[in-house]
Parts: structure tokens; C-alpha cells; sequence
């Protein structure tokens, strides 16, 4: 890569829709740090999502990511979101990035507004439900580009912490893991938006998003393949149920077309092309075989004794059955006597 010249260079080379939620992040933080430490105010409900006013300052429901309340948070914040949408717009495109955004900060907004007010139907703790908590932050956006990556390139690894080497694909349970803890010790506010987001992208990703195909000008939506179903989340033990409850309510969706419909290109591989070039391709690929691989490796140790056995068997009674083969009787000349035989010999 080669080396930028001026801080200006690189500005210019960071795309547009990245280049402005970075800077978006950076002033709406400022402004709330700023008008923290000159009155003092906590909660400001114009900027940050707070379920009982947000209803009176809807852009809140957006805005709201934009905000991050400490300086750690937006130092957190400004090391991972600006390189991972600086890959996506790059790979998707401006229009598909900036959407991916929208949806994957917005729509976990919403369902933490919804189960907030829930909270406060069955309590009726206002105090607690309705105005004691405030949504901020891009923890929501951070898992959903975890999910991204997991569909993208899930066998990379990465180091975290500089000490631990593990795969893209384990990073988004693990951090929703996290979250669960968070949420049961009593912190719901803003850890809750996690589970929300990791479920919010993975269904615009499986169903919604728009792939783009150069090569036929068509366009497919989603990724349908088996190594981002939502089995491929869980242990196995859960993949049982995990699957009934799937196809029932992916059944209901589509007969209300909820959810586009999306033929695969790729056949041999059941899933359309992804754009990303041919690491992204190859990354899925290998992680097609592998499970390909895995379960023929596990379907033939599981029917090789059963195989054996019956072959085993029926070669040993296919010997007893076969008779023996008759006698080969001697030809006339093999039954002459030796001596006789010479005898005519010397004659002639």
C-alpha cells in the first residue's frame, strides 16, 4: 500500500459515506461532551434516545449512534467503525453502505423503545424504563459488521488483544455473549442494543441486501447459503429446533412476501456470488468444503461398520455355497507308461 504524502490525501481517498459518519460521530460527540461539562446535564434527550421522550425528537432513533458519552467510548469507537465501513463502501458501494448503516442503527433503536415501554407496561417504573435510560453509541453497529465479516470472510483470523488468535466467525457470539452477561448483572442501557443489532443484520443480510451481479446485470437479495443460516449460529444440540421454528416463520414471511425472493446463480455452491473480489469468494469456498468434507468424513465412520459387517458375511456363505471343481481326467497320452513311450521313440 502505498505510503500517502498528506493528511489531505488521505482524507480524500477515505469514501464518502465513511468519510461523513466519522465525521457526524465526531461533532455530535463533541456537542454532547460539551454541553455535559458546561451545565452539567446528564440526559439530553434531543440528541440521545431516551423512551420517553424520543417520541417528541424522532431523529433520536438515528442520531442517537452518533453519540458516544465518554471519551474511551469514542476512542473505541473511532479504532474499530471507520476501517470496517472504509472495506464495506468499497466492496458494496455508497448507496448499499449507507443503507446497511441506516437500517442496522435504527431498527435496534426501535426495538429497545418498544421493549423499554414494555418494561413499563408490566412495572410501571417510569422513572426506571421510560427516563432513566439513555441509547447511545454505535455498540449496535459495532455487531452488525461483525456479522458482516462473519459472512464475508469467516475463516480469518484475527488477533485480539494482540495475544489471541481467533476466527472472524466466532467474534459476533462472543461479543453477544457479553452483552447477555451485561444485561442479566442489571446493565440493560445500552448493552441490549447488541442482541438487537446482531439480529437485526443478520436478517437484512440473509434476506435484504442487495448483491449486484456485473456479469448478468441481474440483482439478488440476501445470502441463502447454509454457512450464514441461522443454525450456524448455535450449538448443534439447538439446530433441531432452531430449524422448525426457522421454516415456519421463513414460510409465513414469504407467503406475505415479506422477504424477496432470490435465485442463486451458483448452483454447485447454493448461494449467488457475493461482490469482494476473489479472497471474499475463495474464503467462502473453503469454508463450503470444509463442511462438505466434514460431513462425508462423518457419514462414513458412521456407516463403515455397518458396511463391513453384511459384506464380511456374505462373502463367508458365498464360499460354502460355491462347489468344488470337478477332477481334471488325464489325457490318453498322459496315461501311456514312460518306458513304452521311449521305446517307440528309439524305433521310429
Amino acid at each position: 500500500m502505498a505510503i500517502l504524502s498528506t493528511p489531505l490525501q488521505y482524507l480524500t481517498s477515505i469514501p464518502p459515506v465513511t468519510r461523513g459518519f466519522v465525521a457526524a460521530t465526531i461533532a455530535a460527540t463533541s456537542l454532547y461532551l460539551w454541553i455535559q461539562w458546561s451545565t452539567g446535564t446528564v440526559y439530553i434527550p434531543w440528541l440521545t434516545l431516551v423512551p420517553g421522550s424520543s417520541l417528541f425528537y424522532p431523529w433520536t432513533f438515528a442520531t442517537s449512534a452518533l453519540v458516544e458519552v465518554t471519551i474511551i467510548e469514542l476512542f473505541v469507537t473511532l479504532a474499530v467503525i471507520p476501517a470496517s465501513l472504509r472495506y464495506f463502501e468499497r466492496l458494496w458501494g455508497t448507496v448499499e453502505t449507507l443503507k446497511f448503516i441506516v437500517v442496522c442503527v435504527t431498527v435496534p433503536n426501535i426495538i429497545a423503545f418498544a421493549f423499554n415501554w414494555i418494561e413499563y407496561v408490566a412495572t410501571r417504573n417510569a422513572d426506571m424504563f421510560l427516563y432513566g435510560m439513555q441509547y447511545h453509541g454505535q455498540m449496535a453497529l459495532f455487531t452488525s459488521v461483525l456479522v458482516a465479516f462473519t459472512q464475508l470472510i469467516p475463516e480469518h483470523q484475527v488477533q485480539v488483544l494482540g495475544f489471541f488468535k481467533v476466527r472472524v466467525k466466532t467474534l459476533p457470539m462472543a461479543y453477544l455473549t457479553f452483552s447477555t452477561v451485561m444485561v442479566i448483572i442489571g446493565f440493560q442501557c445500552p448493552y441490549i442494543v447488541i442482541q438487537f443489532g446482531w439480529f437485526v443484520s443478520w436478517i437484512y443480510l440473509r434476506f435484504y441486501k442487495r448483491n449486484a451481479d456485473i456479469g448478468s446485470g441481474t440483482n439478488t437479495y440476501g445470502d441463502r447459503s447454509e454457512t450464514f443460516a441461522l443454525t450456524s449460529w448455535f450449538p448443534p444440540f439447538l439446530h433441531p429446533a432452531l430449524s422448525v421454528l426457522g421454516n415456519v416463520v421463513h414460510k409465513i414471511a414469504t407467503r406475505f412476501h415479506l422477504i424477496p425472493t432470490s435465485v442463486p446463480h451458483d448452483i454447485e455452491s447454493g448461494y449467488s456470488q457475493l461482490p469482494g473480489g476473489a479472497r471474499a469468494e475463495a474464503e467462502r469456498r473453503r469454508a463450503l468444503a470444509l463442511k462438505a468434507l466434514d460431513q462425508r468424513l462423518a457419514t462414513a465412520a458412521t456407516n463403515s461398520p455397518i458396511q463391513n459387517g453384511p459384506s464380511t458375511s456374505q462373502s463367508s456363505h458365498a464360499s460354502l455355497a460355491t462347489p468344488a471343481p470337478p477332477p481334471v481326467e488325464p489325457s490318453p497320452a498322459e496315461t501311456d507308461d514312460p518306458e513304452t513311450a521311449s521305446d517307440e521313440t528309439e524305433g521310429r
